[in-house]
């Protein structure tokens, strides 16, 4: 269908004209395009992909040269085998339509399937699988982000979102934290280089706890940044723990997988890195009432322990006690001594009962009826037998009374026979 052209104002205009409104005009619009651009396939790659909570699916589709707005409604799209993504190169069917409020046409998709990958999602895979096989993304290289940093870096761009949400979110928990922006271009040509500069000028500089390293949202196009690998080798090599807060929640960057930790949006990552002033106060708050319960139970207990103690006898009347136990000692020394004296009398009478035994069979009682013991007095050996004995030996007699050293002069065998054995007859 062809419109004929409105005529120009001025001079011989005529009186009959038909002013179209806007809205008349993208009705005409819309039934010709969607008359005329019907069930058709188109392939492309997905970029700009957006799950709304209506379960409806926004997205642009794009080849090489050019791109067009796309719709898949949640009834068709809850029929879809796979998941949809930034980055896939799909098959899309449907009808091109037109939204009257904003006059932009679109593809309403009523079929998709996969046609493949695109070149970006390769390129990320690819990148992804050779940092994963050299350890970057290891959890055991991954370092804890300080709970209470002093000074924080934050590397992206100085116009962006980015950097006001997290200022926002930083200036509401803690008023006093100290942030240090690395201004860098974070979409576009040289972006990378320059996302990897600031993280190697924070780490030469000095004096930051932890970096938050990210930008917003946006298509993959604009997040490649931080899929480029002088970023990821720059976050590995730094010695200063990094967020990585690139995106929404649904985005994932190379960025994401070597640092320390990954926020789902720069918002999220100053949460993390920024304690919260008030809670921080509350905690102190709550630990000050614990410490100061915690003395009181003590001194209550002490207390309890002090009129415990001091309400005894000892305490009240310590002479009393004193004197009780000092007759308690005279008594049990007064038992001890009469216990002693009497244990002494059965044992002395014991003993002498014992001597009374054995008075009649000691060798003394024996020499005093005029007998004694010799022996010789090199070796002190007994002698029950003249004929041991040589003439000019030296012998010692016991006695009843002392002792003599005597001289052999001579040996009768019979007088020996006669004495008894190792006793000699003096008179």
């Amino acid at each position: 269908m062809i419109f004929p052209p409105l005529p120009l104002s001025g001079a011989g205009e005529s009186k009959d004209r038909k002013v179209l409104k806007i809205c008349e005009l993208t009705r005409q619009i819309k039934n010709t395009l969607e008359t005329r651009f019907c069930g058709l396939w188109l392939e492309g790659e997905v970029s700009n992909f957006t799950r709304a909570a209506s379960g409806h699916l926004y997205f642009t589709l794009k080849d090489e040269e050019s791109q067009i707005r796309a719709v898949m409604f949640r009834g068709a799209a809850s029929s879809l085998g796979f998941e949809v993504a930034s980055g896939n190169k799909v098959q899309a069917y449907g009808d091109v339509s037109v939204y009257p409020p904003r006059g932009e046409y679109q593809l309403k998709v009523t079929r998709m399937q996969p046609a493949g990958i695109g070149d970006l999602q390769l390129a990320f895979e690819a990148l992804k699988k050779k940092l994963g096989e050299e350890g970057l993304f290891d959890e055991a290289r991954k370092r804890p982000i300080p709970a209470m940093p002093r000074r924080i870096g934050v590397v992206t761009s100085p116009t962006g979102a980015a950097i006001r949400d997290i200022l926002n979110v930083a200036t509401r928990r803690f008023p006093n934290i100290s942030l240090v922006l690395a201004p860098c271009k974070v979409q576009g040509q040289g972006s990378a280089q320059e996302v990897a500069d600031r993280i190697e000028l924070l780490n030469e500089t000095g004096g930051f706890d932890v970096l938050i390293v990210g930008r917003g949202g946006g298509s993959l196009e604009d997040l490649w940044a931080f899929n480029e690998e002088v970023v990821a080798r720059a976050i590995a090599a730094s010695a200063i723990p990094v967020i990585s807060a690139v995106g929404h929640e649904i985005d994932f960057t190379i960025a994401d997988f070597v640092a320390d930790l990954r926020a789902p949006t720069p918002s999220a990552a100053a949460e993390i890195a920024v304690p919260d002033q008030a809670e921080l106060y509350r905690r102190i708050q709550e630990l000050s009432s614990r410490i100061r319960r915690s003395v009181t139970r003590k001194f209550e207990w002490l207390s309890e322990r002090h009129d415990a103690v001091a309400g005894r006898a000892l305490f009240r009347r310590p002479m009393e006690m004193i004197e009780q136990y000092s007759m308690r000692l005279d008594e049990l020394l007064g038992r001890m001594g009469s216990s002693s004296r009497t244990h002494m009398t059965l044992k002395e009478s014991a003993f002498e009962a014992m001597l009374n035994r054995l008075e009649p069979v000691s060798p003394i009682r024996t020499m005093r009826r005029g007998y004694s013991i010799v022996t010789r007095q090199d070796d002190g050996q007994p002698l029950t037998d003249a004929s041991a004995c040589v003439a000019g030996e030296m012998l010692r007699v016991r006695m009843a009374q002392g002792e003599l050293s005597c001289t052999v002069a001579d040996v009768s065998r019979e007088s020996a026979r006669r004495g008894e054995q190792g006793l000699l007859p003096l008179s």
